[in-house]
């Protein structure tokens, strides 16, 4: 009998044993896990002290440089100066529109041909936009030219005129598109009035 109690004594004690077994495997299992989270995230490295204001400054500089350069960027382009010793002056860029403006005078049977150069003072910026931006250019330079009566070309000055006119409405568009003008002075390389 006494054998008999043995083997049911270690039959009743097993699934303790399994029990506690199983509970420490788990616990073990945890612990593993939680600590390599902690390693795998850092939490053992040296703790650099001001680590979190360091990386506040570097952020709040980053963003005044970033505000510098917007900044910058819509006060428009900087006048390129030419080299002179006794003066300060600008140096002028050119371009010549690509294409040949014809409008009608307005209430009148007469044509109006023209080819239209800007001049700027200031850096290529300028001509790149009125290149990118030729279609709303072209309209507008034609709706100017649309409006004008044959009164207007008997002038002796239409031709200045009319470049004023053309400058405002070129710098209206493009500050609408752009938000800055830049064009100084309008010219008409070709202009014929039939």
């Amino acid at each position: 009998m006494s054998e008999e109690t043995t083997e049911e004594e270690v039959k009743a004690k097993s699934p303790v044993v399994k029990i506690v077994l199983i509970v420490v495997g788990i616990l073990l299992l945890v612990a593993i896990t939680v600590g390599g989270t902690l390693f795998a995230s850092g939490f053992f490295d040296a703790n650099e002290s001001g680590s979190a204001e360091q990386a506040i400054a570097a952020l709040e500089m980053e963003a005044a440089e970033q505000a510098a350069e917007a900044e910058a960027a819509a006060a428009g382009p900087d006048k390129v100066k030419q080299d002179s010793p006794e003066l300060t002056r600008f140096e002028p860029s050119y371009f010549v529109l690509p294409k040949v403006l014809v409008a009608n005078i307005s209430n009148s049977r007469k044509v109006m041909q023209a080819t239209v150069a800007i001049m700027t003072f200031y850096d290529e910026r300028v001509i790149e936009n009125v290149d990118t931006h030729d279609f709303p250019l072209r309209f507008a330079m034609l709706k100017v030219m649309r409006n004008t009566t044959e009164a207007e070309v008997a002038d002796a000055d239409f031709q200045d005129n009319l470049a004023a006119k053309l400058k405002t409405e070129m710098n209206a568009v493009l500050e609408g598109l752009e938000d800055f003008g830049g064009i100084e002075a309008v010219y008409f390389t070709e202009f014929v009035v039939q």
